[in-house]
C-alpha cells in the first residue's frame, strides 16, 4: 500500500491556516472526487483507495494518506497535486 506522507511549516494563524487547508482539500476533491469533513483541527478525507487525513498544528500542516493499489499508481500526481494546491493557499 503506498502512502503520502507531506509536513509544510506555516506561519498562519490556526483559523487561517484551517482556511487555506480547506481551500486544498476543496480544490483536491473537485479532481480526485474525495470526500472530507473536519474533525477539530484534522481534516479527514476518503474515497475508494483513498483514506486519510490533513492535521493543522499552529506551526504545521501534516497530510498523511493511505492509498490502495490502484490509486496507488498515480501517487506522484496526487503529490503533486497536493503540493501545487499547498504552495497556492500558504503562498
Amino acid at each position: 500500500m503506498a502512502q503520502i506522507d507531506i509536513r509544510r511549516k506555516h506561519g498562519s494563524s490556526l483559523k487561517d491556516a484551517k482556511a487555506a487547508v480547506d481551500k486544498t482539500a476543496k480544490a483536491i476533491a473537485k479532481r480526485f472526487q474525495i470526500t472530507h469533513q473536519w474533525e477539530g483541527d484534522t481534516l479527514h478525507f476518503q474515497r475508494s483507495g483513498v483514506d486519510g487525513h490533513i492535521h493543522v498544528s499552529k506551526a504545521e500542516v501534516h497530510v498523511h494518506a493511505e492509498l490502495g493499489f490502484l490509486v496507488g499508481m498515480m501517487k506522484p500526481m496526487i503529490e503533486e497535486e497536493i503540493n501545487k494546491q499547498l504552495d497556492k493557499n500558504f503562498g
